[in-house]
């Protein structure tokens, strides 16, 4: 079966969920088996009340932006539908999944636990990764050379696409432990090898460049450097 995962973000009136702030943006990106698929879940959410000044600096979003969208229970079905069975990954996970827990009991849908498979803590991880250091995605996407010059405000869409960057940046070699057994290898009888056959294909300035790019955040991932550039530098 694939590996489907969910990278989930949200925005919010406030800080507080007991104290009654509501949730105002959800945003979802797809990965199968780490890869992203193109499929998404967006929505702006009207909250029914006012947002803290605090929140809308940081997300940029007012009640009267809101006023026209939503409420969290006319989508709250087709968010489920989206995230059913699939393990969530969520930077700081506790917050998003207290607010989103706290919206869907009051539409009696239960637990978000109660929908998926799992929830992945990325601030967790990078936190076990790089202990002492700034965890927050704007850092994380300098450490894993992940382009997040667009992101001047907030956005659940914008940032969960950046998140699922770092993810698979921070958790890479993982792919190595996806198992598709609906595509079976056949084994045949094993031909001679023939040299003057193979096919050299050059990589493109592009490539080099994208190589080049992955190489740079690994050298600032890790304080020894990418093995690539110590293996490939004389002496």
């Amino acid at each position: 079966m694939a590996a489907r995962q969910i990278i989930l973000d949200t925005e919010t009136t406030g800080l507080n969920a007991r104290l009654g702030d509501r949730v105002i943006e959800i945003g979802c990106i797809e990965l199968v088996n780490r890869r992203p698929t193109g499929n998404h879940f967006h929505r702006y959410l009207n909250p029914g009340r006012d947002i803290d000044e605090g929140a809308s600096k940081i997300h940029g979003l007012t009640r009267e932006d809101l006023a026209d969208k939503p409420r969290f229970a006319e989508v709250a079905n087709e968010f489920l539908e989206f995230v059913r069975g699939a393990e969530l990954v969520i930077h700081n996970a506790p917050f998003d999944v207290e607010f989103l827990d706290r919206e869907l009991a009051l539409v009696d849908l239960g637990k978000l636990s109660s929908h998926c498979a799992g929830v992945v803590d990325t601030l967790a991880i990078a936190r076990e990764l790089h202990p002492g250091k700034k965890n927050n995605l704007n850092a994380l996407c300098e450490r894993y050379a992940v382009d997040n010059a667009k992101r001047t405000l907030h956005g659940a869409l914008l940032d969960a696409s950046l998140l699922s960057e770092v993810y698979l940046a921070m958790t890479r070699g993982q792919e190595s432990l996806i198992i598709e057994p609906d595509e079976p290898v056949a084994v045949q009888g094993v031909a001679a090898f023939d040299a003057s056959k193979l096919i050299v294909l050059r990589a493109t300035q592009a490539e080099i460049a994208e190589h080049e790019q992955l190489l740079e955040g690994i050298d600032k991932a890790s304080k020894d450097g990418s093995v690539w550039r110590r293996l490939m530098t004389p002496g």
